[in-house]
């Protein structure tokens, strides 16, 4: 008699991994609030610091997470979601997952957050760092900045800062990784209908793990652990430098149309949204990255 395939939950790194996500996702929460509390003067800087409110929910086919949102004085509507589900691929959606076409058993656990700030001037950001087991197991995610002015010269110093600091990230690791995962960024992170853009990337990457010759698992926990933190670093740091800034109406009405490019996106295209949904996961959490306000 053949023995079982062990469950996916069963995999070594499962509770290391879903630990880590969820002490990242308390650090990313305190540099935000931190940002909330430091504006002292500018648009809204009246307005009460914001807080971050915490909602936890339950997958009725296994496992849940917690959706943090903040509403503030900084940020119009920032979202950090931490999850950890289990159950079995649905039969349609099995031959889009690596391993799944051997085994339907799946667990997927990660944290996922974008930033909406109130002002025009601080760039829109998001980040996703993720590992889910099937027959395979492997790490994905990535982050992006998109600044509402992608030409203005402060756009393009604060897209630097944020790469270089994603660049260190994986030059810590493997010199191939930044070239790499950045053209996928682009690629990724692009809308064929209106043949643009989102913003000014970041890096994107996905499948390493089993399928990546050359690095062994704990290695690329590792490296998805730096991704983490090289956001951290550099986001929380930006929005410090813009969020005094005064603007213009005019310069609310462009982001408000720049933000619905972003609804488009994670309507249509993005791969988180489609996973979330077609695993049963919590629809307002997996849609917490629209933003509050948008225009077209």
């Amino acid at each position: 008699m053949t023995e079982a395939a062990p469950l996916p939950l069963d995999h070594p790194l499962a509770s290391t991994a879903e630990a880590w996500f969820t002490q990242l996702r308390d650090r990313l929460c305190a540099a935000f609030e931190s940002n909330e509390d430091a504006l002292a003067s500018g648009p809204h800087a009246d307005l009460p610091a914001g807080r971050f409110t915490y909602t936890s929910w339950k997958r009725p086919e296994g496992g849940g997470g917690t959706m943090g949102v903040m509403r503030g004085r900084v940020f119009e509507k920032v979202g950090v979601n931490i999850s950890t589900v289990h159950g079995e691929f649905s039969p349609e959606f099995r031959s889009h997952i690596p391993g799944a076409d051997e085994d339907p058993r799946f667990m997927a656990t990660g944290v996922s957050l974008v930033a909406h700030p109130r002002s025009p001037r601080v760039p829109t950001a998001h980040m996703n760092t993720r590992f889910i087991v099937t027959r395979k197991a492997w790490f994905g995610g990535g982050g992006d900045i998109t600044p509402m002015n992608v030409t203005a010269p402060e756009s393009l110093e604060d897209a630097a800062f944020f790469h270089a600091a994603f660049q260190r990230a994986c030059d810590a690791h493997d010199p191939t990784y930044y070239p790499r995962f950045k053209q996928w960024c682009d690629e990724y992170f692009y809308l064929p209908h209106r043949k643009e853009t989102r913003g000014l990337g970041g890096i994107f990457y996905d499948w390493l793990g089993d399928r990546t010759p050359g690095h062994g698992i704990e290695a690329d926990f590792a490296f998805t652990k730096d991704v983490g933190l090289a956001f951290l670093d550099a986001y929380p740091a930006i929005v410090a430098k813009r969020m005094h800034e005064a603007w213009t109406p005019e310069e609310r009405q462009h982001q408000l149309l720049r933000r619905g490019r972003y609804a488009e996106f994670n309507l249509l295209h993005d791969r988180g949204t489609v996973f979330g949904l077609k695993t049963g996961g919590n629809v307002e959490a997996i849609l917490m990255s629209l933003p509050p306000e948008a225009a077209w």
